[in-house]
């Protein structure tokens, strides 16, 4: 109830749909069930051989053609205006979702998969659409019929009608144990569909890397695996849902065989007139009818409560705090301290501990070190992708948990290792988050980053159309494509993380002589495996477990003979040998 309750929320800024379907509904079943009422007094108009008063019967023909008519007029608008509620409705919670996804902690996306997530935002809302917003209007209908069908045939014969109240409870019977029974079912089927949807995405986009390791029949296996859970469990749902119609199916042809039988018994004794009984047999299919439509719509209530369960889950997930009321970061000079900081993912594993640094305005800060030292930590803790646990990182003397996310992040071009475009147009990509950038602008850019060359190879050149993540270009050419969207927009600081790893040396040369005019007077931060592209840092941090183990430059390092040494000699040591 509490699921339905949020849905109607979502429903109350098309109350006016709402409100139409509804009244369509009732006069389109008032007008219905008029229809019997003038077909008896037809039957009656004509009982007896060579006894037919057509002049009445004609009048009645007309106003049963009538009230067809305006039933199915009063149906039409009915269904026009439930599925306009239904597709404005899915469309303001699908949007709510995205937008609550932009919201959320990057914790929030790195501990959700990616595909469940997109299985939600796609897949369960339009469930919530088709089994919950048109199968309301279903269920009005249905109940309306219900009651005013009872009050007609109450009106005609009140003991026919108890007849027909007495079994009406077989049906309630029959449509709560399907209810119960399939509500588990599929609730438990909506969580293993997201899981499937989770693994295919990991295993698509891991693609390269399944074939490479040959694991393409063990991924094949785990999918099957899945799918026969899935399967099973989709199995006994649809199992109780296919239960429905025969069974209500039967307690309706038993109520409709105890009315024949019982109005034909009241005919026989001069009770009942024959049109009168013909109407109640009428009534009678129109009464029972509903139940099996309701029955069926039972089923998929629960499917789509489920599925409800899981959109309001994502929405109520925590977000980022609302910081539109803080001051904008200035950036004078590009100072940057970290002071006694310390971050963990998880309490149990702490990461980075009394951590301080103080970087200079213009300095260039690579950080070095091996694998889950804390690398890229610190550059998700600079940017707030996470909020340190305890101390200070100042921009400027600026708090950067006292100023807005959108400055701070905007403050930085950050190129990243794992390079994204999107479906558009090589132009469209480089102008990503540069408003109104002009076409020289964009191809200076381009030229900065040694990515104007291949650009005019392509087919339509800047026009030519990336597919999805730019997977009709190469690794490299997504690369440099990335670092001209940043040489773009000449942001006040820089983060590069191994921004040249997909490279070749040749243009990697070229690149970093770009980047060197790109960095001159910025403050930029490099995090960096091939040391060989560090060499000309002002400050080299070498860390391990979260720690600053030695600093310096280059030469200094090297001198020092520590763990810097260490690494550079594992890269290069055989080379220069």
């Amino acid at each position: 109830m509490k699921t339905f309750k949020r849905l109607l929320a979502f429903i109350k800024p098309f109350r006016k749909n709402l409100i139409l379907a509804i009244v369509s509904a009732f006069v389109g079943i008032v007008c219905s069930l008029l229809v019997p009422v003038f077909i008896g007094w037809g039957v009656d108009c004509m009982v007896g051989a060579g006894d037919v008063d057509f002049a009445r019967l004609y009048k009645i023909a007309g106003g049963l053609v009538a009230m067809i008519l305006l039933s199915a007029l009063f149906q039409w608008i009915m269904t026009y205006h439930s599925n306009k509620l239904s597709y404005y409705t899915v469309e303001r919670m699908r949007n709510d979702v995205f937008s609550k996804l932009t919201r959320v902690p990057l914790s929030y996306i790195d501990r959700n998969a990616h595909g469940d997530m997109i299985n939600t935002a796609v897949t369960d809302i339009d469930i919530v659409g088709t089994g919950l917003l048109q199968g309301f209007t279903q269920v009005f209908s249905g109940v309306v019929t219900i009651l005013g069908t009872l009050i007609f045939m109450f009106v005609l014969n009140p003991w026919i009608a108890l007849v027909v109240v007495v079994l009406t409870p077989l049906s309630f019977f029959v449509s709560s144990f399907i209810a119960k029974g399939s509500h588990d079912k599929y609730r438990e089927q909506a969580k293993l569909r997201g899981k499937m949807t989770g693994f295919a995405s990991e295993m698509i986009d891991g693609e390269t890397l399944v074939k490479a390791y040959s694991m393409e029949d063990s991924s094949a296996e785990i999918f099957d695996e899945m799918n026969r859970k899935l399967q099973k469990v989709g199995v006994i749902a649809h199992f109780y849902s296919a239960l429905s119609n025969p069974c209500t199916r039967f307690v309706n042809a038993t109520v409709y065989a105890g009315v024949a039988i019982f109005g034909a018994y009241l005919c026989v004794k001069g009770s009942l007139s024959v049109g009168e009984l013909t109407s109640f047999l009428a009534y009678c299919s129109q009464y029972t009818k509903p139940f099996n439509e309701i029955s069926g719509v039972v089923a998929e209530f629960q499917n789509a409560l489920a599925s409800a369960n899981r959109v309001f889950r994502l929405l109520d997930a925590d977000e980022e705090s609302n910081d539109s009321d803080l001051p904008q970061l200035e950036v004078e000079n590009g100072n940057v301290a970290f002071s006694d900081v310390h971050f963990a993912y998880s309490e149990k594993k702490p990461l980075i501990r009394d951590f301080s640094l103080d970087v200079k305005s213009g300095q260039t800060v690579a950080i070095v070190g091996p694998t889950g030292c804390g690398k890229t930590t610190l550059i998700n803790l600079l940017m707030r992708f996470y909020d340190v646990n305890h101390g200070h990182i100042t921009i400027d003397g600026q708090d950067v948990r006292d100023v807005s996310r959108d400055s701070l992040r905007g403050a930085f071009g950050m190129v990243l290792q794992d390079t994204w475009l999107f479906r558009g147009t090589v132009r469209e990509n480089i102008a990503y988050g540069v408003e109104n950038a002009t076409e020289e602008e964009i191809i200076a850019a381009a030229k900065a980053a040694y990515a104007h060359g291949f650009i005019k190879r392509l087919p339509q050149g800047y026009d030519t159309v990336l597919t999805e993540n730019g997977s009709n270009i190469s690794e490299g050419q997504k690369q440099l494509l990335s670092i001209a969207r940043v040489m773009l927009r000449k942001p006040p600081m820089l983060i590069l993380d191994e921004a040249t790893s997909n490279i070749d040396t040749r243009t990697e040369v070229r690149v970093q002589k770009a980047f060197a005019r790109l960095m001159e007077g910025r403050t930029s931060f490099i995090v960096a495996h091939r040391l060989s592209t560090i060499r000309n840092a002002d400050v080299i941090l070498v860390m391990r477990d979260g720690q600053i183990l030695e600093q310096g430059t280059h030469s200094e390092l090297l001198v020092q003979k520590g763990f810097y040494y260490e690494l550079y000699n594992s890269q290069f040591a055989k080379a220069e040998a």
